[in-house]
């Protein structure tokens, strides 16, 4: 049930906290299943003592585990049943550790705080949905409920985020931590912590300011409202957060899913760029809302995943790590068996 209520001048909405499982997960093919258990094993090996995963040169803990964290939400296990539920667990407690009573989770020294923030908002919120410890949920319920409110504080006044708040980073805004803070955002309203609606709709437009209108590249969402051309696995991205927005069918999303369809099908890209798994991590999320095309689309890109994993069940492109890309695409070949309501139909 959808509960509207007024704080201040501001529309907030409320949702049941209680999320709604699948009746039943949908069962991979044996192949992918083979790569996905490799691949979480290998995940699993790589987690800390404390509980963080982390990018080359150390870098990035609390964005790489609360992505790692999420590929074992996606296989279904949470913080006290399944085969992972010691991973998902530590690694709940790790981000709630790092998060800063000024509601920043993670740390202000990293200048890219703001990805882990949006990917532990989405994570730990659908964590929070499922979480059946009394104490341990509202220590949840406080950690999201002030991640929120420092991410309304860090917007900037054209209504995007950049690598740090709009206060430290001078009111710089970018569009890929624009579209992390809005699809975290998202995960958090619908697990019931109060959003207000200004904020989300103002990273929508900034979304919107940022994408091509006409000529050859419409559709195409630019690196930030300064201009840059477009680039397609930020489009795919921003498709994927016009899609939590509930933007499914307006003008806007046609004309970026038009783009996306020209130029991030996944014989598109150099799948070592770096930024070819980012890209399809987005996109699969958008293409798994289209019943009629996921099928031909999984099967492309489940067969290039499983062609590029390496024997010790991790992928080794691009130049953040191979923590990042296996958490990534585990996501990406775990979407279908249905458990996260934030990637659901």
């Amino acid at each position: 049930m959808q509960i509207r209520r007024t704080v201040g001048l501001l529309a907030v909405v409320v949702l049941s906290s209680t999320f709604v499982a699948p009746a039943s997960a949908e069962k991979l093919d044996p192949k992918i299943e083979t790569a996905v258990n490799k691949g979480l094993e290998w995940l699993a090996s790589r987690q800390r003592r404390q509980g963080y995963w982390e990018a080359n040169s150390n870098q990035y803990r609390v964005a790489m585990t609360a992505l790692a964290g999420n590929a074992f939400l996606c296989e279904g296990s949470t913080t006290t049943r399944g085969k992972y539920y010691k991973n998902i667990r530590s690694a709940v407690d790790y981000l709630v550790s790092v998060a800063r009573p000024n509601g920043l989770i993670g740390y202000e020294n990293d200048y890219h705080y703001t990805y882990g923030h949006g990917y532990s908002m989405l994570f730990l919120s659908q964590v929070y949905g499922e979480e059946e410890d009394a104490e341990r949920r509202e220590k949840l319920r406080k950690v999201l409920t002030k991640a929120v409110e420092f991410c309304a504080n860090a917007q900037t006044t054209a209504g995007g985020w950049g690598y740090v708040s709009a206060k430290d980073g001078n009111g710089f805004d970018e569009g890929s931590t624009c579209i992390t803070q809005v699809q975290g955002l998202r995960a958090c309203r619908d697990a019931g912590i109060p959003v207000s609606r200004e904020i989300i709709d103002k990273g929508k437009e900034y979304v919107w300011e940022c994408t091509i209108k006409k000529g050859p590249q419409a559709g195409g969402v630019q690196y930030s409202i300064r201009g840059g051309g477009a680039r397609p696995p930020i489009t795919a991205a921003g498709v994927a957060a016009m899609f939590n927005f509930g933007d499914y069918e307006s003008e806007r999303a046609a004309l970026m899913l038009d783009f996306c369809k020209k130029n991030v099908w996944p014989g598109q890209g150099n799948m070592y760029s770096g930024h070819w798994h980012y890209m399809h991590f987005y996109y699969a999320q958008v293409m798994y809302r289209f019943k009629d095309e996921w099928p031909k689309y999984f099967k492309e890109i489940s067969q290039e995943l499983i062609r590029k994993q390496s024997h010790d069940g991790a992928w080794k492109e691009g130049h953040v790590g191979p923590v990042y890309v296996t958490a990534i695409n585990l996501t990406i070949l775990q979407l279908q068996r249905g458990y996260l309501p934030i990637y659901q139909r």
